[in-house]
């Protein structure tokens, strides 16, 4: 095992500014998510698998509810109030027990492709365990066994003001080291933000795509950075349309500039996909006459870009062609390119491990795809990918018919978490290998089933209050909205 000095002296310097802001663990986790090629040590025993801080701060967080004096009725009452968290821990031992049971059961009964062993890169080879089962497992354990920590904590007080600190302060720091990158490569310095890649695996950060300088800011590749770039802007627009806050409003064109710049055809494809929402939003507030400042705003800066585009192309036609052809290149003719071709047959090979094992999968972490909901499908099988649909769906339903029973700033933080974790499934349906839905997901799920207590704490109280015959106290009101 060898330490990361930099890893350290990063979490170091995300705990003093979490300590600053009186919530050092949930800060602090959320924050260093905008690390992702900063490693807190490489464990060579296992394949020279190299755990991002994040998974030293989940850590803190666990320690710090499991050191608890009332630890064991804190979890009771999680577990008796949030149906969820059942589901959730059922779905880590199937994944725990799938990751040890199904490579040794269906072993060279199906071929998948798994990380090269002596060389970087992925290869095609019979079902087998692999380094694989054990990291990949960890990893998604880690973020359950969170998901439940968190809810311990939120249950006992209100802390959604450090959750939200937690998000802006990670949406400022992806944009930071996403104009870093960029300035850099643009100067001729090259990769600036070489000293924090600390992580063992490739390194994907100079890399030239037709004239455009590929942005991976704190991430080791372009496709991580966009992917984070879509989910940070999910966050800050709807907190931002939801409070009118300027510092949300300044975060997303930040982040939206930032994505439009990283040629990620994860990003482009997310942001579109992510786009017709927002678009069925802003047509139905014009249809019934509601529309606001903001959404009037919105609106009247695509029609002064499209005409400032318009005007460019009349003056000089081929002002456009590097970035026809950048979109051309990594979005329209992705799929017949080597690499999208390649990443369409791991996610065949996924699909057939799939009918191979009879529906229950490979095992988490024992194989590669390039979409999330197939990976599922492949490692976590079809008793597996059914919890996961459940989970979700919590966080789709979000606060449901209970946002009347929470306060508006409530209902901003909750609503703004849920789009983050949906930014973050729509990006990993384009590209991700792993059936682990991430961090963001897990935190959101926390969030959101807390909140969904709270609220129904609240309209409890109100419905005693006026049946009393009194009314309802301030504090358990239905918000107006």
């Amino acid at each position: 095992m060898q330490i990361s000095f930099v890893g350290l002296l990063i979490c170091a310097g995300i705990l003093v500014i979490g300590y600053y802001c009186r919530a050092p663990l949930i800060i602090g986790l959320i924050v260093s998510l905008a690390f992702g090629a900063t490693a807190v040590m490489t464990l060579s025993a296992i394949g020279g698998s190299s755990p991002l801080i994040y998974t030293f701060f989940a850590a803190l967080l666990i320690t710090a509810v499991v050191s608890r004096r009332r630890m064991w009725r804190d979890l009771g009452h999680v577990f008796g109030k949030i149906r969820p968290v059942w589901v959730l821990t059922g779905l880590m031992l199937y994944a725990v027990v799938g990751a040890w049971l199904f490579p040794r059961f269906f072993a060279g009964q199906t071929s998948v492709f798994v990380q090269a062993a002596m060389r970087r890169g992925v290869i095609e080879a019979p079902l087998a365990p692999v380094s694989g089962n054990i990291t990949q497992t960890g990893y998604f354990v880690l973020g359950g066994i969170t998901a439940i920590a968190l809810c311990v904590l939120l249950l006992q007080e209100n802390r959604l003001e450090s959750i939200r600190r937690g998000f802006l302060l990670w949406c400022s720091v992806h944009v930071v080291f996403g104009f870093l990158d960029l300035l850099g490569k643009i100067a001729g310095a090259g990769d600036i933000l070489w000293p924090i890649r600390t992580a063992s695996y490739a390194m994907l950060t100079e890399v030239i795509e037709n004239g455009f300088w590929r942005i991976t800011g704190a991430a080791s590749e372009a496709s991580s950075f966009g992917g984070g770039s879509l989910v940070c802007l999910s966050f800050c627009y709807v907190y931002w349309r939801k409070t009118k806050s300027r510092v949300a409003q300044a975060l997303a064109f930040l982040l939206l500039v930032l994505l439009l710049l990283s040629t990620s055809s994860v990003a482009y494809v997310g942001l579109a996909v992510l786009s017709i929402p927002v678009a069925l939003s802003i047509w139905w507030s014009f249809l019934s006459g509601r529309m606001d400042k903001d959404e009037i705003l919105i609106i009247a800066l695509l029609a002064l870009a499209a005409v400032t585009v318009l005007a460019i192309v009349l003056y000089d036609e081929e002002f456009f062609a590097p970035f026809v052809h950048l979109i051309d290149s990594m979005v329209l003719n992705k799929a017949s390119s080597a690499s999208g071709q390649e990443r369409a047959y791991w996610n065949i090979k996924s699909l057939q491990a799939f009918v191979e094992t009879g529906g229950l999968g490979v095992g988490l972490g024992s194989s590669r795809a390039s979409s999330w909901p197939i990976a599922v499908a492949s490692q976590l099988g079809l008793v597996g990918g059914v919890m996961m649909v459940t989970l979700l769906l919590v966080i789709l339903r979000g606060m449901g018919s209970l946002k009347g029973h929470i306060d508006s700033e409530t209902n901003a933080v909750v609503s703004s978490v849920q789009a983050c974790a949906l930014g973050s499934v729509a990006a990993g349906s384009l590209g991700a290998g792993s059936a682990d839905p991430g961090m963001i997901f897990f935190i959101a799920l926390a969030v959101i089933s807390t909140s969904r207590v709270n609220a129904r704490r609240s309209r409890d109280a109100t419905l005693r209050t006026i049946q009393l015959g009194q009314p309802a106290p301030l504090a358990y009101r239905p918000a107006t909205h």
